[in-house]
């Protein structure tokens, strides 16, 4: 297969074992925004484009963070999954590689399927959108709640306390030693609770707007887990771009609402106060994170807006709320204040 840019032949080799090039196409590679933990193209092929997605061992980010790319093909089950229950909500998928640790998947051009955080981040804030997410979220894990065997397939412990618990609540702990208890308590609690598949990325970035409905990315950090953490790391995101979006922060913060209702609509699986409560502990912790956990949110660079997230988060850790709605109220408290 002739190649234009290809980064490496054993990604050109990828393609031709899985017959999805032939040897005698020219193939254009363009790297993509894969974040901070995986190398991402765009193929572009005679009359048609895929991405291929490879995990890495070391992710990009100033902290030293380290990750199995086994992980990868824990985000390839995650989306054969999703695909199973809602197809409309994950790329078509194409072909794996495990050993490689890289797979194969359609491309949505971003015209048609534009990322959620750009037009967050653009102003262009629908609480359609957030709920539509919100209910796709909570089928996803309804259809997973109670699973044996996708708690047997995804036990997946050791990479999601890499990729989360540690970077995110104990590294967080770490940096501010009057909440390590509390910080502490939520790791523990989060990684002994085991009721449905959980994404682990729910973040604007890895959601893309698409026609049908919200189609989810990333899945790398699939896991058999609670599912709060996914409605609070979401949820999350929405009230720190409240910070910087000028003149969209009551919509951004009626989208954190309405996601998290149409979220709770679908839950069946365990009493929704249960998981109202998890949730609400585990916002301000993942809020905090942000900013003193080894992924700090890129675009929170004003030390008004960190010391803001640090003095409303540390109270919410300190004085517990029973909902999500307790923590958005605070939140709003705060900012009106």
């Amino acid at each position: 297969m002739a190649s234009a840019s290809a980064p490496e032949p054993a990604l050109t080799d990828f393609l031709l074992a899985n017959k999805l090039a032939a040897p005698d196409e020219a193939a254009r590679w363009t790297p993509l925004a894969g974040g901070v933990s995986s190398d991402l193209w765009r193929v572009d092929l005679p009359g048609r484009s895929l991405c291929v997605k490879r995990a890495l061992a070391r992710l990009r980010v100033a902290a030293d963070w380290q990750a199995p790319v086994s992980r990868n093909a824990y985000e390839w089950a995650w989306m054969r999954f999703a695909a199973g229950h809602r197809p409309d909500s994950v790329p078509e998928l194409l072909a794996h590689d495990a050993g490689a640790g890289l797979f194969a998947m359609a491309y949505l051009p971003p015209e048609r399927y534009p990322v959620w955080k750009a037009q967050l981040l653009d102003g262009e804030v629908d609480l359609a959108t957030a709920a539509a997410v919100g209910e796709v979220l909570g089928s996803l894990h309804t259809a997973s709640a109670g699973d044996t065997a996708l708690a047997a397939e995804f036990a997946t412990d050791d990479n999601f306390n890499a990729l989360r618990i540690e970077p995110y609540l104990l590294a967080t702990a770490a940096a501010h030693p009057g909440l390590r208890d509390v910080l502490q308590d939520l790791a523990d609690r989060t990684a002994a609770t085991h009721l449905a598949l959980v994404h682990g990325d729910v973040s604007p970035k890895n959601i893309l707007v698409g026609p049908a409905q919200p189609v989810l990315l990333d899945a790398e950090c699939a896991w058999y887990g609670d599912p709060a953490f996914d409605l609070a790391f979401c949820v999350n995101h929405l009230l720190l771009k409240s910070l910087v979006v000028r003149g969209r922060r009551a919509e951004l913060l009626g989208c954190a609402r309405v996601l998290a209702e149409a979220y709770f609509r679908r839950v069946d699986w365990e009493p929704r106060a249960a998981l109202q409560a998890r949730a609400a502990s585990l916002l301000p912790a993942l809020l905090l994170a942000r900013v003193d956990g080894k992924s700090p949110v890129e675009y929170l660079t004003d030390d008004r807006h960190k010391l803001f997230v640090r003095t409303v988060a540390s109270a919410l850790l300190r004085a517990f709320a029973p909902t999500v709605e307790d923590v958005l109220d605070a939140w709003c408290t705060a900012l009106n204040s």
